[in-house]
């Protein structure tokens, strides 16, 4: 059977309301498909006026009531607000398997009045409430996505085309008071969330929609062995240097059973001096490994900067401390000690496998940033790839 392209568009509103999390998660646990893109669009008039005609014209033989609502709510919802100017933020999701669309448009749901069960994600998060005049007095579908294949391929093309003007690391779509100055933060959603479609990565945005931040970027990244070397090369440093004491207290006993004699503290010291430099170049390696599917070692210097095996989610949030509120909320390093409700504590299970990262400070997380290029337009490159030239 053949693969299909699908589309999810979070709304404008879904996205103010903190339901990002909730919808991804549905999306990937119900669906099955595979996550292939994700891009921010604070979207122009003169995308949001294309896309609404685009939908007016649509070969869906659906109600065209419906579709006429939903002209109107894009020209008036997704596009820039039409008293102020101010642009909105928008996410595409790009979803590809075998009968993708249908799949998609099973767990968003149909919008119909009247609705009151929790079965898809517009039950759930959408609302179309008719007044007995027959007149809509209310109206938000949650996401947008496409009724068949034909509507798929001229909505995505035309979002292509708009990906670099309209889209990537978003600016002034938020609105701060003049005394307060925002930060922006990194968070990488890591690969072992990926190895079956589950909903953690959507729960996880849930978690962190708890601090109030808004999302500003997101990218489905797989990094190359070199940036995995270069993104984690400060830890480098650390392993090889910093736990001696460690190292030498995890082989001492190990060496004292092995030969039947005690060694001295000076030998225990001269033990972890000799081994914590190697120690830490092999758990390097792990964790290169664990980012990009290879080590520094397993790579030939000529494919490091190849994508890697293992997928992420690159998602940048801004706002007041953004630094410290993440942090708060993802836990500390080991998940064993983690607070009860953090991200770690409920999704990780080891030092590494630690369910995601997040920037220590503003100064990393403008150099991660950099390292993943989360501005990159990967959106493009798979709509082109999947239909030839957009």
């Amino acid at each position: 059977m053949t693969k299909q392209l699908a589309y999810v568009i979070v709304t404008p509103h879904s996205l103010l309301k903190s339901r990002t999390g909730g919808i991804i998660s549905r999306l990937i646990a119900r669906t099955g498909l595979d996550l292939v893109g994700a891009r921010m669009f604070a979207p122009s008039s003169e995308l949001a006026g294309q896309f609404a005609q685009a939908t007016a014209a649509s070969s869906d033989p659906g109600d065209r009531r419906i579709q006429a609502m939903i002209h109107d709510y894009i020209l008036n919802n997704v596009g820039p607000d039409r008293k102020t100017g101010h642009r909105r933020r928008a996410m595409m999701l790009l979803f590809k398997g075998e009968e993708a669309i249908r799949k998609i448009l099973s767990v968003a749901g149909h919008i119909t009045p009247g609705r009151s069960g929790g079965e898809t994600i517009r039950d759930t998060f959408g609302d179309l409430i008719i007044g007995e005049d027959g007149e809509v007095k209310h109206f938000e579908p949650a996401v947008l996505v496409a009724p068949n294949s034909l509507d798929a391929e001229v909505k995505l093309k035309l979002w292509a085309r708009y990906s670099d003007s309209d889209g990537g690391v978003l600016e002034n779509v938020v609105s701060y008071p003049a005394e307060h100055r925002p930060q922006r933060t990194l968070v990488l959603i890591k690969p072992e969330n990926f190895r079956f479609p589950t909903g953690r990565p959507g729960n996880m945005i849930d978690f962190f929609s708890r601090t109030g931040l808004f999302i500003v970027a997101i990218k489905v990244h797989r990094m190359s062995v070199a940036q995995a070397m270069e993104f984690y090369g400060p830890v480098l440093e650390v392993l090889k240097t910093k736990l001696v004491d460690s190292v030498a207290a995890r082989a001492k006993p190990h060496l004292e059973k092995e030969f039947g004699f005690t060694l001295s503290a000076e030998m225990e010291s001269k033990l972890g001096q000799l081994l914590c430099p190697v120690f830490g170049e092999h758990h390097f390696g792990n964790i290169v490994r664990f980012m990009a599917g290879r080590s520094p070692a397993e790579c030939p210097p000529e494919q490091r900067e190849q994508p890697g095996s293992e997928k992420c989610i690159a998602i940048v949030y801004e706002g007041i401390e953004s630094v410290r509120k993440i942090r708060e909320v993802l836990g500390p390093t080991d998940p064993s000690k983690a607070p009860p409700g953090s991200i770690r504590r409920e999704f990780g299970s080891s030092m590494m496998v630690n369910a995601a990262h997040a920037s220590d400070s503003p100064e990393n997380a403008q150099r991660e940033m950099g390292i993943i290029k989360i501005g990159e337009n990967n959106f493009r490159q798979v709509v082109q790839e999947f239909y030839g030239s957009a």
